[in-house]
């Protein structure tokens, strides 16, 4: 009994030395440093945080990017470099342990890529508006997830509006492509509404809105064409240096018996486009033409081709124009302006199968013009010809 006493009173005091022991244990933790060459960054802060009870530690990395901290509390630490007064990489939530130094080195270029790895993850969530996962979230304050889940509500709302928007056009494209008009109009007036800042919805409206005129007829055309004409502005105002717009624009205020209005955006349309200005100028003759004004109209085709000399549709337009100003003499000859003849016979070179053909052919018979039986080779030896003259 006395020496199990015994046993006992040198046990008890043995219990009370282990516990004094735990107090006095400590943790260490090292590592390397490196820069985003690859090489190590010298006289570098490293922090050690500890995170379970309050405690901020740091050290300087040595001539070889390498670090120590002894003496350390037993924790859990947030260990993270400092370069130029910002947090450059971490590591968090490392639990200390007995024993050896616990190693935590940094890279500075894989963290870099990791992040931008991450970064642009996130980015994919918020724009697929997809859910966060807990390993985005977790470095974020509360404050910051609240204001990412903002975000990433008003991203899933404008992609659900960027596909009605989208549904809506494409919609109204493809009626506009097929000639439903009053579709086209609905789905494009929806797509209107949804975004009015979009120049190439206002611009399909505009011509959904001249097609639909061409169907009616009086007071309700005309209504068609105000719409299509104030549609057209609009895209204009949005896209100004548009020379398609402006061609199109001149056509329903042609249309809307608006010539001169018609021939300053023809104007406009040429000057944007150079290499189609034979086009725009071609335009404004035929409008002229159309509301019977023949000598502006007759300057329009000249401009034509001075713009587009292989213009050949100018070139006969323009020999109607001249063929139009001729004289007659007494027996019955008709006597052409200078360069009547070579218009017609250019159309011919350039279209000898071209729909006003035979009408060119016509013109110069009229004027006793020797004709070529084959027009289809310009600038080659002229072959056998046969003469006509008018009786």
């Amino acid at each position: 009994m006395l020496a199990t006493l015994r046993r006992l009173a040198v046990a008890g005091p043995l219990t009370l030395i282990f516990s004094v022991a735990c107090w006095g244990q400590t943790t260490a933790f090292e590592g390397d440093v490196k820069g985003e060459d690859g090489k190590p960054l010298v006289k570098t802060t490293v922090h050690l945080d500890r995170k379970d009870i309050k405690g901020n530690y740091k050290v300087n990395t040595d001539k070889k990017g390498h670090y120590y901290y002894g003496g350390l509390p037993i924790g859990t630490y947030k260990i993270w470099v400092e370069v130029d007064g910002k947090e450059r990489d971490a590591v968090d939530n490392v639990k200390s342990g007995l024993g050896d130094a616990k190693v935590i080195s940094f890279d500075l270029k894989k963290s870099a890529t990791s992040a931008a790895d991450r970064q642009a993850e996130l980015q994919k969530t918020i724009a697929s508006g997809g859910e966060l996962t807990k390993e985005q979230t977790r470095d974020m304050t509360p404050e910051q997830k609240a204001a990412l889940e903002k975000k990433m509500k008003d991203a899933a709302a404008t992609m659900a509006k960027n596909k009605a928007l989208n549904d809506a056009f494409n919609a109204g494209k493809t009626a506009l492509d097929a000639k439903q008009f009053d579709v086209a109009i609905e789905n494009l007036e929806k797509a209107k509404a949804m975004d009015p800042n979009q120049n190439v919805i206002w611009g399909n409206l505009a011509d959904a809105y001249g097609g639909a005129a061409k169907t009616k007829t009086g007071a309700e055309q005309q209504a068609m064409l105000d719409k299509g004409i104030e549609s057209y502005q609009k895209a204009i105002e949005l896209k100004p240096d548009d020379a398609a717009y402006h061609n199109n624009y001149a056509l329903l205020l042609a249309q809307s018996k608006k010539a001169d209005q018609a021939l300053v955006e023809l104007t406009k349309a040429a000057q944007l486009d150079p290499p189609n200005a034979g086009k725009y100028y071609f335009n404004g003759g035929a409008v002229l033409v159309n509301l019977g004004q023949n000598e502006p109209a007759g300057a329009m085709f000249k401009k034509a081709i001075e713009a587009d000399a292989t213009y050949a549709d100018a070139h006969y337009q323009y020999g109607i124009y001249l063929i139009g100003k001729s004289t007659t003499t007494p027996d019955g000859k008709i006597v052409a302006p200078e360069g009547t003849k070579e218009e017609f016979q250019k159309y011919l070179e350039l279209k000898p199968d071209g729909s006003n053909a035979e009408a060119a052919k016509a013109m110069l018979t009229s004027m006793g013009e020797t004709l070529q039986t084959d027009y289809s080779k310009p600038g080659a030896k002229k072959p056998t010809t046969t003469t006509k003259k008018k009786p």
